[in-house]
């Protein structure tokens, strides 16, 4: 009889336990302006102001949180060269570039299926009567 070897995964990698770390990260790279600025960085370098312009509506205080989170995380890496004004750049690392393929794919998901979930919304929407709002 042979012993089969489970490998544990650590309580830190486990998505659904409310004190993993995996959660923690997951939310913080999983928020609306995170997945923007992933997805607007993509292979290129950009001052802050021109994330700003990109990623519409985001607030100056938003841009800097978002972006602090993401290097706190490793996904973004952020250059200040020495000029006055100082210049800062981002641009994604490694890690936030693999994390953009994912990123992409949502984003195409989301093009693709845009007529269907406003029209599944419009009937959700006349069958419920707006209650569940």
């Amino acid at each position: 009889m042979e012993t089969e070897q489970v490998t544990r995964v650590p309580d830190d990698t486990d998505v659904t336990r409310a004190d993993s770390l995996a959660r923690e990260i997951f939310s913080g790279v999983a928020n609306k302006w995170a997945l923007l600025i992933i997805n607007v960085l993509g292979e290129r370098t950009l001052r802050f102001t021109e994330l700003r312009t990109e990623v519409e509506g985001i607030s100056h205080k938003m841009l800097t949180q978002n972006l602090r989170a993401l290097e706190r995380d490793g996904v973004v890496h952020r250059t200040v060269h020495p000029t006055v004004p100082p210049r800062v750049d981002y641009r994604l690392t490694e890690a936030g570039r693999a994390l953009r393929d994912t990123v992409s794919g949502m984003c195409a998901w989301t093009r693709r299926y845009l007529d269907h979930i406003e029209a599944a919304r419009r009937c959700f929407d006349a069958k419920d009567g707006g209650a569940a709002r």
